[in-house]
């Protein structure tokens, strides 16, 4: 079987990350997984993967912001896309937006809200993979 591209999910909700995986896996992405923003990084660094898909609310409500912070600070990483998954619609009610030239307060490449419909997730991987040239 000819894999893709190698993603890693840091995402502390089990079923999410399941779902996701499963999703991945059936389009023949290889897929690792970390429950928390600290296992996120340790993965990262030890598999450096072609693509991040990074949870904002984990041990900490704005976990995901500092992971993405400290992978888009170090040139080891920096070229590694994110993208940002976040529930703060579902939570708060309120919209989430980035707005251009705010690569400090989020530096991802792109975001999803939760819950994310299996085509979505697939055709942001794909757009960002292909960005970078790592389909």
């Amino acid at each position: 079987m000819g894999y893709k591209a190698r993603i890693l999910i840091v995402d502390d909700d089990p079923d999410i990350v399941e779902a996701m995986k499963v999703v991945l896996e059936n389009k023949e992405y290889r897929v690792d997984t970390a429950k928390s923003g600290q296992e996120g990084l340790e993965r990262v660094k030890l598999q450096k993967p072609d693509l991040v898909i990074l949870d904002i609310m984990m041990e900490t409500a704005g976990q995901g912001f500092n992971v993405a912070r400290e992978l888009k600070g170090d040139n080891n990483y920096m070229d590694i896309p994110i993208l940002m998954l976040t529930a703060i619609k579902e939570v708060t009610g309120m919209g989430f937006e980035k707005e251009v030239g705010d690569d400090v307060w989020l530096p991802v490449d792109d975001y999803v809200e939760k819950p994310l419909k299996p085509a979505e997730l697939i055709s942001k991987v794909a757009f960002l993979l292909k960005a970078t040239g790592k389909t």
